[in-house]
């Protein structure tokens, strides 16, 4: 008797296969005769390609029909707008690069959406497009400022990479709306042929007058999310710790501590070291998160969509709420924890020796800080606290072995530009005192490099074991960046060994400037030459630690790769393994590093305001800084006595005309040949301090001799 075949899977790859077999569009019919559906599977083959075609794979066309975007010079991918009102498409398809599209070809899309662009020409190596469909829009809210004319009231958004206005909506009362007012308001309708957008507001700021308002504002602006939602909240609050702890390797025992900054209320992360014969055990033992956050939950879910904790002065918009990221999950002192544990080995250079992992339970000793831990080891002329100094005889053990593998990671050519990140010192009422360059410890490097060692171990061990975790990659940087680095490097008469981007050659050259008065320039500019770090399903190693394998595992209260990877981990543990599309995992990949990178930018721009907010009662007042970036209209300035940077416009320059050198990374006048680079000490007075607009100006008052 024959056999009836049976019906292919259907998966996007299966649809994307048959369109590159046909070699021509092809309508919904037409795909699921060729596949052979059954009538179940054709009631999904619609919700596929509409799945494919929002992530512009495929597009959409006359009569029906659906194509292959890349056999009709068709691009899908991100647009990111400019201030100049010029974008770049960022591609969906790995390998390609970007695409420059002109003012004029921006149809309607905005910053930040999906869209399909068709590739117009080549000009001198840099190809245009045109935005011909957006296939997902990225924003929900604007904020912005309001006009008024007659009986019409717009919102100007305050993000100059947001062109055009948008119409508030008929139905609003705008009577209590006056010019100049800043508003947070939701898009009701994006723009259409013939149609201005539309909005609704929702809230008018009387000004950003504090970090509270700032704050506020900025959320509104992103659309980040405030509250969780009821079940989300309801399913966490029936959490317990309720583990058999006859199922975990015991760790109580053990002196393990948490070591974190003053303000911290979630500790995801315990560590312990102890000497033995041949060298190193260290154990680092991370909050096992993925016990009480279970796949598909209400609170996987939502932890998925917000993708990582965002963090703002005196505050936090946690990814998991406060009963599991403050309670279960923390590893609060004297408190049984459940834990996920990587037990390392290591010889007496801190060489890797041997690596294990488990289902722990452990019970912290103490809650220390980093300033604690430092005060202790390293004696800044404070007296450390009498409970830290009890466990004096481990903390040196940690910064002994913390030392040996930092060396290891400097041989193997890991990078450590040591940028300084601003610390916003705030009074019990929320007002700001002080922003500090926040100084880095030895602690800090204590804790960084226990992490670093725990994720290349458990990067390694499931690699190992076929698995697929999401790993975190740093690929090389753009030739043409380091290009323009290497004649940098030209010019300061510093050489740089030929051939492909190799980190021990980066390393060295940083080595060489350090306490030079170029040491400021080339690390900023080799910073702003690398790549950004991001999430994959494909190992493509981490250039910047030199690391052939990487992911992230040790802050699975705070980022969910994290919590991703402890399942992966344990299901390899409990012979239960965690099965994973490549197509799953590439979404997940692509949609965390998107939060990632709104989440940093979220942080980036609270941080801006925050510090204009503080220069705003200084206007007037002189300082002495550092040009820390140059551009074609002026140069930023870092000021030394308080970690603020402003922009001095070429503009205002009127003693000369100034032109950019951006192969140079300097300005130089045309007739008196002075030059402003970056590194360069100067002299400004503050100009002007606009919070609404995020704009900080100084006025240049001199050039400092080195």
């Amino acid at each position: 008797m024959k056999h009836k075949k049976s019906p292919p899977e259907l998966t996007k790859d299966s649809l994307l296969t048959v369109f590159k077999k046909e070699k021509r569009p092809l309508a919904l019919g037409e795909l699921a005769r060729i596949l052979g559906l059954t009538s179940r599977q054709k009631q999904s083959l619609k919700r596929f390609v509409r799945s494919l075609a929002k992530e512009g794979a495929i597009v959409s066309l006359k009569n029906h029909r659906y194509g292959l975007s890349e056999e009709m010079s068709l691009v899908t991918g991100t647009l990111w707008c400019t201030r100049s009102g010029n974008g770049f498409i960022i591609p969906e398809k790995k390998g390609e690069r970007d695409l420059f599209v002109p003012a004029r070809s921006m149809k309607n899309a905005f910053h930040g959406d999906k869209v399909v662009a068709r590739v117009e020409h080549t000009f001198r190596g840099r190809r245009e497009a045109k935005i011909i469909k957006v296939t997902q829009r990225k924003m929900g809210n604007i904020v912005g400022f309001v006009k008024k004319d007659r009986n019409l009231a717009y919102v100007i958004p305050e993000d100059d990479r947001i062109s055009g206005h948008f119409v508030v909506n008929r139905r609003t009362n705008i009577g209590n709306l006056h010019d100049d007012d800043l508003v947070a308001a939701r898009i009701t309708r994006f723009p259409d042929e013939g149609n201005d957008p539309e909005c609704k507001i929702l809230s008018v700021f009387p000004g950003l007058s504090d970090v509270k308002s700032i704050i506020r504002f900025v959320e509104y602006k992103h659309g980040l999310p405030l509250r969780f939602k009821k079940v989300v909240e309801a399913e966490a609050r029936g959490m317990d710790l309720a583990a058999d702890p006859a199922e975990r390797l015991d760790l109580r025992d053990t002196k393990h501590v948490t070591i974190d900054g003053e303000l911290a209320k979630d500790f995801d992360d315990a560590v312990c070291v102890e000497k033995t014969d041949r060298g190193f055990i260290l154990y680092v033992s991370i909050a096992d998160v993925s016990h009480y956050v279970a796949p598909r939950s209400n609170l996987d879910s939502e932890a998925y969509a917000r993708g990582t904790s965002v963090y703002f002065p005196g505050t936090v918009i946690p990814m998991l709420p406060k009963r599991l990221s403050n309670g279960l999950c923390s590893l609060n002192p004297r408190e049984d924890r459940l834990t996920l544990t990587v037990k390392l080995v290591f010889d007496r250079n801190g060489r890797p020796a041997g690596a294990s992992f488990h289902r722990s339970i452990i019970r912290s000793t103490m809650r220390l800080t980093y300033n604690g831990v430092e005060d202790a080891l390293i004696k800044r002329g404070r007296k450390p606290a009498r409970k830290v100094m009890e466990l004096l005889r481990e903390l040196e053990l940690m910064g002994e072995l913390a030392s040996l593998l930092g060396q290891e990671r400097e041989k193997r050519g890991s990078l450590d530009f040591d940028l300084p990140e601003p610390e916003v010192l705030l009074d019990i009422e929320g007002g700001i005192t002080n922003i500090l360059r926040a100084e880095r410890l030895f602690s800090h490097r204590i804790i960084e490099e226990f992490m670093i060692a725990a994720n290349e171990a458990v990067a390694r061990f499931l690699s190992d074991k076929g698995a697929s975790p999401l790993f975190r990659i740093h690929e090389p940087p753009d030739v043409d960046k380091l290009r323009d680095f290497k004649r940098l490097l030209q010019t300061l008469s510093i050489g740089y060994a030929k051939g492909p981007p190799d980190p021990r050659n980066l390393q060295s050259i940083l080595a060489g400037v350090e306490g030079t008065p170029y040491e400021f320039l080339i690390n900023k500019v080799l910073l702003r030459s690398m790549k950004q770090a991001k999430y994959s399903a494909i190992n493509k190693g981490h250039f910047g630690l030199a690391s052939d394998c990487y992911l992230h595992f040790t802050s699975p209260i705070r980022r969910y790769p994290d919590l991703l990877c402890h399942r992966i981990l344990k299901g390899i543990l409990t012979n239960s393994p965690v099965r994973q599309t490549q197509e799953e995992l590439e979404k997940m990949a692509t949609h965390l590093s998107e939060q990632e990178r709104m989440a940093m930018e979220v942080e980036r721009e609270i941080e801006d305001r925050t510090r204009v907010l503080f220069m705003k009662e200084k206007v007037g007042e002189e300082y002495e800084g550092i040009i820390s970036h140059v551009a074609s209209f002026g140069f930023f300035v870092e000021l030394l006595e308080v970690f603020v940077e402003g922009l001095v416009l070429l503009s205002d320059l009127l003693d000369d005309y100034y032109h950019f050198e951006e192969e140079k990374f300097r300005i130089i006048g045309r007739r008196t040949r002075k030059i402003y680079r970056i590194g360069d000490r100067v002299r400004v007075r503050v100009a002007l301090a606009d919070v609404e607009k995020s704009r900080l100006h100084f006025a240049l008052l001199g050039k400092l001799a080195e």
